[in-house]
């Protein structure tokens, strides 16, 4: 009896050893291996393979017990994914009463974000389309294009000059279709024709961008065609000009040569269609013995093969895995469910609750965490703290990026603690806001934090494959945040949300028109961004910015900056930008069905 009893103890000791919760390097890994596979193509949002991915994490929630709220584990939204050439795409040029006809796809292209309809009128060509005060510098300075056609040259003047007040090394902002676009739109142009500016680009072929290729607002409120350079140049002959000696001529002195286009017109018909698919928020609910809960999230979707904002771009069409951006970050949410479920079994339970999510769309904007944020499941008054991971895959030399260490009262002490006993170097940020989904939640006054390994030469390209990843200090982080989900269990008192400035975040940016990191003053708002129908709507006003002073409110939409109408975050921070500290500003925004006016006195930025 003595060494069946002794038999038994040892079989028990050893099958409670493999019930003990635990993180396992080699099945982080497998998660990744399948997210960053061939076989799901990028998990592009909208995309079959990214709801192949989403069915791979409600399958794992499932296995591990977590509840689904709402009766399902995926919670779906709408996104404009991207766009597309309609049946119609019809332009042509009328000189002297001849009409001359050009091929879409061959001799001209709409811009995605080009607005749609028929439109026709005179022609102004405007240089390089920009208006830049801070380089004393306007194409549009006493030129009326009121209901004409602007022609544009693509990119900026100076551009391969070193000394260039343009700066001659790395494109301003001016240089960008959208920003174009804005100030086309916002000079009171009827349409934009953009043609290459060949003699910067000598080795460049005449040729037109493929549809697809650019980036900007959904619907820039303005229709915005390419041009072959060989299509337009008889408009300048027909006026007694040169482009190319035009162009030239802008080079050497930066000073404009704005004119217009005698006997020239055009006439197009616009059809780019918007192309909106139902993705899915993946949500799978831990319950505690109280109502509150923690968040612990991280997104799931990528770049597809490429496109808009591939780092990569002669390499659309290829597979941009994303393996650290971010499988990493969700195959962390996967194994934290499974170490918690398993923590957390039968009658043990979680005093809080953890809520683990991934979420579709942050590429596109940080669009499912904003959606979660606008449409919670659970109160989100009792969410305690939300913490996310965004590429937590590749951690060098020990540093470990640890963003909103400041938005929570008891946050800082928490993380010395816990990382005192780690081999890690943290870089701390204070502020919860940045370019990752803490900040859709920083934005309801959620204390937050974020887990960053870091950016890397990979980045948003294809090469950003999972044979790069090391699982073995990746668990190390995943330890320190379930240290962390400990700490936020066991105290008595949960953090209390600290509002810090935002800072320029360590991870890719977004267009911003208002954070430090963004262009002019400061404003003191941030955006929301799921696209409202026209406008941009605040997530968050900070109350002792100039926005907050002048009384405007979270959940605002703003429409009018000064005399311009706003439709997009594009057109407000092209708006913002022409501005200067000290300037105040008359503003509109609707509250509701209420349309309220307000003045802000812009300050520099902090």
């Amino acid at each position: 009896m003595r060494r069946a009893g002794i038999l038994f103890l040892a079989v028990s000791a050893v099958l409670i050893a493999v019930e003990q919760p635990g993180f396992d390097a080699g099945r982080y890994l497998d998660h990744i291996k399948y997210l960053a596979s061939p076989e799901l193509k990028g998990r592009a949002s909208g995309s079959p393979e990214l709801e192949k991915a989403a069915k791979y994490i409600a399958d794992k929630f499932h296995a591990d017990g977590l509840k689904p709220l709402g009766g399902s584990y995926l919670q779906p939204f709408e996104v404009a994914t991207s766009s597309r050439l309609g049946k119609t795409n019809e332009f042509a040029s009328v000189i002297g009463g001849e009409v001359e006809n050009f091929q879409v796809n061959k001799e001209f292209v709409p811009y995605t974000f080009s607005a749609s309809g028929k439109a026709s009128g005179a022609v102004v060509f405007a240089g390089y389309g920009i208006t830049a005060p801070e380089y004393n510098y306007d194409d549009y300075a006493g030129l009326d294009v009121h209901g004409k056609f602007v022609l544009v040259l693509a990119h900026e003047p100076q551009e391969s000059d070193a000394n260039s007040v343009f700066d001659g090394k790395v494109y301003t902002v001016h240089s960008e279709t959208f920003a174009k676009a804005a100030n086309a739109r916002m000079h009171g142009a009827r349409g934009v024709i953009l043609v290459l500016d060949r003699v910067n680009h000598k080795d460049s072929k005449d040729e037109i961008e493929t549809f697809g290729n650019d980036t900007g607002p959904t619907d820039a409120g303005i229709p915005f065609v390419q041009v072959k350079e060989s299509a337009v140049e008889p408009w300048f002959r027909a006026a007694g000009k040169d482009l190319a000696g035009t162009e030239q001529a802008i080079d050497s002195d930066l000073k404009p040569r704005s004119f217009v286009l005698t006997g020239v017109e055009v006439r197009e018909n616009i059809d780019v269609e918007r192309v909106v698919r139902t993705v899915h928020n993946v949500i799978g609910y831990l319950p505690g013995t109280t109502p509150e809960y923690i968040v612990l999230g991280a997104h799931y979707d990528h770049l597809g093969l490429g496109g808009h904002y591939s780092l990569a771009p002669s390499m659309t069409g290829t597979v941009h895995p994303g393996a650290d951006d971010n499988a990493s970050g969700t195959a962390g949410i996967l194994e934290l469910a499974r170490y918690f479920s398993a923590e957390y079994s039968g009658t043990n339970k979680p005093k809080r609750g953890i809520l683990f999510m991934t979420y579709a769309g942050e590429e596109l904007g940080l669009l499912g965490s904003g959606y979660y944020a606008n449409h919670p499941e659970l109160p989100l008054d009792k969410a305690v703290a939300m913490l996310n991971m965004d590429m937590i895959g590749r951690v060098h030399d020990d540093k470990l990026f640890i963003g909103g260490a400041a938005t929570g009262t008891t946050f800082r002490a928490d993380l010395d603690a816990l990382v005192s006993n780690t081999s890690f170097h943290v870089d701390y940020s204070d502020s919860g806001y940045g370019s990752s989904d803490h900040t859709s939640f920083t934005a309801k006054q959620v204390p937050v934090l974020f887990f960053f390994s870091g950016l890397h030469g990979d980045y948003h390209k294809p090469s950003d494959t999972w044979d790069k990843i090391d699982a073995p200090r990746a668990v190390d982080v995943l330890k320190l945040v379930a240290g962390m989900v400990g700490k936020l269990e066991d105290e008595k008192d949960r953090p209390v949300f600290v509002r810090v400035t935002e800072e320029t975040n360590p991870h890719a940016g977004s267009v911003s028109g208002s954070g430090s990191g963004g262009y002019g003053p400061y404003f003191g708002s941030v955006p929301d961004f799921a696209e409202p129908p026209t406008g941009v709507r605040f997530a968050d006003v900070h109350a002792d910015s100039p926005a907050g002073i002048a009384g405007l409110k979270t959940g605002d939409i703003l429409v009018a900056f000064g005399d311009l109408e706003i439709r997009n975050l594009y057109d407000f921070t092209y708006a913002l930008r022409a501005h200067k500290a000290g300037d105040e500003v008359e503003v509109k925004v609707l509250r509701g069905t209420e349309k309220i006016s307000a003045k802000v006195k812009l300050t520099e930025r902090k």
